[in-house]
């Protein structure tokens, strides 16, 4: 990653920030006990940063104001909370605009960010691939753009010599154009490595391999279940955002079907919109796949509002439609309670544990029976100097039934209708 951000604007004044002071908002539209639920979810958002946090406070708050989003005498007691135990980093887990965060920042000369950045942090701490490090440093960039005068940022300022800019043009003017030509490359650069995901897309779908992408909230066992399918080694951690980068493994079921199986990066509750638009190359792969297995972690005190944010993410990248097949992970160490309540909530989902191997015979059965469905069946008359057909059709379908015959192999089975124009001259006619 340092190769971009060694091109962006960082204050000599920038330090490593290891204690922080959180403060969740109760808002009169939030469900009882949302709040809680998210600053739970923030704590573990910092400490992934390797970040102390040493005090956190809820606020309930009827109206926001435009200066600090929670008022002159709930800012000064916030930051006399945060003082009291040495903080050097106050994080909100409601978003904070531009001049909120400046506003905070001088009134209590301690950094202040809020729950966007630091899930931008975190993804440019998790990101691998090329794609991937792009994506996160357009994010970054269109988010800092904004903030390029706070006292407290992650972008570096290289100061201009005479190139950067005229005499007249101000410092601030310097990292605004500097930002703004980067987001530019950065777009430039996205779109090239987008079209070499699409050729490798279409090489894959030359051999019509039906696929599914594996999606649901961060930390809910997706690489795992990756990892007991396919036998893949995929990083998986008990950490939000484990991994960012798509991982696409080949997965072999009982009848000869074969499945394209992709993991994706979790989704989260309030992520931000401009990292969603950012992710929506790597994301993509949900919308491409034929169905999609939504994993949520039945021990999860949440898993309602997982299912639900998982959900909408789907619907603003346009695969709501898709055929889902859901999925409680962790049944080895769930409580009664939890199973029923899972079983409440969606009555079709699979239980399974990814750690133990538990129910991923029922999944997989599952996945045959939806690969079965998107083929059509056919009986076919072979030529026996054609076993180069038979060969391919083994590749491509299920073969249920083969036999020699005096006029040919007789095959019965089910083919991707994509490669009906293969098969059709072999069809016998009913």
């Amino acid at each position: 990653m340092a190769d971009f951000l060694d091109e962006t604007p960082s204050t000599d004044d920038s330090k490593r920030c290891e204690r922080a002071f959180l403060v969740g908002v109760q808002t009169p539209e939030m469900a009882e006990g949302e709040a809680a639920e998210l600053m739970a979810e923030l704590q573990e958002l910092v400490e992934n940063l390797r970040i102390g946090v040493v005090g956190t406070e809820l606020v309930n708050l009827r109206r926001p104001t435009p200066a600090t989003l929670l008022g002159s005498g709930k800012t000064e007691e916030l930051i006399a909370a945060a003082k009291a135990v040495d903080a050097d980093l106050i994080v909100f887990d409601d978003r904070l605009s531009p001049a909120q965060q400046r506003n905070w920042e001088k009134l209590s000369g301690i950094a202040v960010i809020d729950r966007e950045e630091v899930i931008l942090d975190i993804f440019a701490d998790r990101a691998h691939t090329r794609e991937a490090v792009l994506q996160v440093a357009l994010a970054r960039m269109e988010y800092s753009l904004p903030r390029l005068t706070r006292a407290w940022t992650h972008l570096s300022r290289q100061r201009g010599k005479g190139k950067m800019g005229g005499e007249g043009e101000t410092q601030l003017e310097q990292d605004r154009r500097l930002v703004n030509d980067r987001i530019i490359r950065l777009k430039r650069e996205l779109i090239e490595v987008q079209k070499q995901r699409g050729v490798q897309r279409h090489k894959r779908q030359r051999v019509p391999v039906p696929t599914a992408s594996i999606v649901g909230y961060t930390n809910a066992g997706k690489s795992s279940l990756l990892n007991a399918l396919t036998g893949a080694h995929v990083l998986a951690e008990d950490k939000l955002f484990a991994t960012l980068d798509p991982t696409t493994r080949q997965l072999h079921l009982r009848g000869n079907h074969k499945l394209l199986v992709t993991d994706t990066v979790g989704f989260i509750r309030r992520l931000p919109h401009g990292l969603v638009e950012a992710f929506k190359a790597t994301l993509e792969e949900t919308i491409v796949a034929d169905f999609l297995i939504h994993v949520l972690d039945v021990t999860n005190p949440g898993f309602e509002k997982h299912l639900t944010t998982t959900l909408s993410v789907l619907e603003e990248l346009g695969a709501a439609d898709k055929t889902i097949v859901t999925v409680f992970n962790k049944i080895d160490v769930a409580k009664p309670a939890d199973l029923r309540r899972a079983k409440h909530l969606v009555p079709d989902a699979l239980f399974i544990s990814a750690h133990t191997g538990a129910g991923l015979d029922t999944l997989e059965t599952r996945l045959v029976e939806l690969i079965a469905d998107t083929f059509q069946s056919s009986e076919l008359l072979v030529p026996h100097d054609r076993y180069d057909v038979v060969a391919r059709l083994h590749q491509l379908g299920h073969i249920q039934e083969q036999e020699h015959r005096d006029g040919g192999t007789y095959l019965r089975g089910r083919f991707p209708p994509a490669q009906s124009g293969y098969f059709a001259p072999f069809v016998l006619k009913k």
